[in-house]
């Protein structure tokens, strides 16, 4: 297998950085080895060119980083030192990762087959991150005093210890921000387990995070594949916290294993969005906002909109606009000039965009645009083509998650039937609605049984708007706002009578 650095420019320090391979964890502010010296490889879903060699953790490696974070936590002085201190390592972290912007964005992109662009804006959302909760935490009160009659009595708030995190490899950088900022502006120490197809830019984040000067042990980066090192991760008892970013059915078996230890879990899982479009939008902008959103990420988006339900007498043309631009995109390696979508992040996901558009069809479907593999000249990467799929809701296309560029159209009358046909799902993560009756789309945003309802827009992440899920989309509290920061304080009382 050749390797992806003599064909693509990449930085110095991204060269180098790859020719450290084997890449090991970071415990403790060392670079650690697997304890059985095993390694796996991650490649570039946009050529099958080899990145680099990875250390596979195993379980006792995790028990000993986890030890390594309460260490720190109880000696370092992360969790007791002034708050404005904390912050401002936060802040300074911050500053590294955005001196070091077009590095991590090259990484995050030939990692997770990203087109450039978007992981450059990974990337920013991710230091912006740090800074909000470095800000946020300045304003928290270590005390609240209590109006109790005959007694003195407070509340305090602690940061809880050692935190374990799994993130995906869809959005690996931009949700390390989400899950680690809050908990380490509260004072807690991390454990972070990234996605084996997707670990480089967690481990170079690590560097830069010792490079900044934050305390050794405090973030804690172990690689490892999923069964072996992000089980024991989830399994393990000395954690206080733990956060699982990704697919239902490993949500599941997090949940589990955090639960017979009672250790507080946060699930952010899958989706299967609907769109519920109305008759006096602009079409044409609204075609094009939803075509953004479907081919944003090549479809890897666990909020994105895939069922679109279109009221019928706008949907034929709703559907033309949306298959002239989706032809038109441009299919092409991330890092190229150009380049409108990506690579889907491996094989197994293509042959499930690819096997969903049979299962699909086979049921009844109708394919406004057949989709299929793509090729793209000089590249032997895991292209797909977007792809419109219509007709009754129950259709398995409709209601399983795909997680690519494919869109599911169905039609509707009026606004009661729009909305029970949004709500007639597993999933609770996160819907939207378009009309240009503003009255109307409140109506239908707060009659969704879901987490999160958008107006006239898709995928919005503003810092301080709560993002969550509910039923088969996660539980837990959510991300991105003052409640995250919250969850990682524990409260407790203390009480005088008088």
């Amino acid at each position: 297998m050749s390797t992806i650095v003599s064909q693509i420019d990449l930085l110095p320090e991204v060269q180098e950085f790859l020719g450290r391979s084997p890449l090991k964890a970071l415990v403790g502010g060392q670079e650690v080895a697997a304890s059985n010296g095993e390694t796996f490889q991650t490649i570039d879903p946009g050529s099958q060119n080899l990145l680099a060699e990875v250390h596979n953790l195993q379980p006792d490696d995790v028990d000993r980083a986890i030890d390594a974070a309460a260490d720190a936590y109880r000696s370092s002085g992360w969790a007791t030192m002034p708050v404005n201190k904390r912050s401002a390592l936060l802040h300074r972290l911050a500053d590294t990762l955005e001196a070091h912007q077009t590095a991590l964005a090259q990484i995050e992109s030939i990692d997770c087959g990203k087109v450039f662009a978007q992981a450059e804006g990974d990337v920013a959302a991710c230091f912006g991150t740090f800074r909000n909760f470095a800000d946020a935490a300045l304003n928290i009160q270590p005390y609240t005093e209590l109006a109790i009659k005959n007694h003195e009595s407070r509340v305090v708030r602690h940061s809880w210890g050692p935190c374990g995190f799994i993130v995906p490899w869809n959005f690996p950088l931009l949700l390390l921000g989400w899950g680690l900022a809050p908990a380490l502006a509260a004072g807690n120490t991390v454990v972070l387990k990234p996605a084996e197809d997707t670990p480089l830019s967690s481990l170079y984040f690590a560097h830069l995070a010792k490079q900044a000067g934050i305390p050794d042990g405090v973030i804690n980066v172990l690689p490892g594949i999923g069964e072996i090192t992000g089980a024991a991760l989830s399994a393990n008892p000395k954690l206080q916290r733990m956060s699982f970013t990704g697919s239902p059915e490993v949500g599941r078996l997090v949940a589990e294993a955090s639960g017979r230890n009672l250790t507080p879990v946060k699930l952010e899982l899958g989706g299967k969005g609907a769109a519920v479009i109305f008759d006096d939008v602009d079409i044409s902008d609204t075609a094009d906002k939803l075509v953004q959103a479907i081919t944003f990420n090549t479809g890897q988006v666990c909020c994105d909109a895939t069922r679109w339900l279109v009221q019928k007498n706008i949907y034929d043309q709703f559907v033309d606009e949306c298959v002239v631009r989706l032809q038109s995109v441009k299919i092409g390696h991330e890092m190229d000039e150009g380049t409108q979508m990506g690579p889907v992040m491996n094989q197994i996901q293509r042959n499930r965009v690819l096997s969903y558009l049979e299962k699909g069809k086979a049921e009844g479907a109708e394919m406004l645009l057949e989709g299929g593999a793509a090729e793209v000249e000089g590249r032997d990467g895991f292209y797909v083509k977007p792809a419109l799929l219509s007709g009754s809701s129950s259709n398995v296309a409709s209601r399983e998650e795909i997680f690519g560029p494919v869109a599911y159209l169905s039609t509707f009358d009026d606004e009661g039937e729009a909305v029970a046909m949004a709500n007639d799902t597993e999933y609770g993560l996160a819907n939207s609605v378009w009309s240009s009756d503003l009255s109307r789309c409140n109506r239908v945003a707060e009659g969704m049984v879901v987490a999160n309802s958008w107006i006239n827009a898709h995928n919005v992440f503003e810092f301080g708007i709560p993002y969550a899920g509910i039923n088969k989309s996660g539980m837990g509290g959510g991300v991105n706002c003052l409640a995250t920061l919250m969850d990682y304080y524990r409260d407790q009382s203390v009480t005088r009578p008088l």
